[in-house]
């Protein structure tokens, strides 16, 4: 197991913590975090990992950050 802290922004924070430690397993994604909270695919619109944006299927670290951002709305 590993430890990967987790940051929701916007409409991802409505009945969600906005920052979270997760135990995930060896190899995880930000698709597993995704899935775990009960996130559609439709609402990310981008994910950083440790500050640089990557796709849904990056494996994970130790100690990483993941921020999940919806897509921006408004005019």
């Amino acid at each position: 197991m590993m430890k990967v802290k987790v940051k929701l922004f916007a409409t991802l924070r409505e009945n969600r913590e906005k920052e979270m430690m997760m135990d995930l397993q060896q190899g995880a994604t930000p698709k597993d975090i995704i899935k775990r909270l009960n996130i559609s695919q439709e609402e990310v619109a981008i994910i950083f990992l440790n500050g640089r944006s990557v796709k849904v299927d990056k494996a994970l670290e130790e100690n990483d950050t993941v921020s999940i951002f919806p897509p921006v709305g408004g005019g």
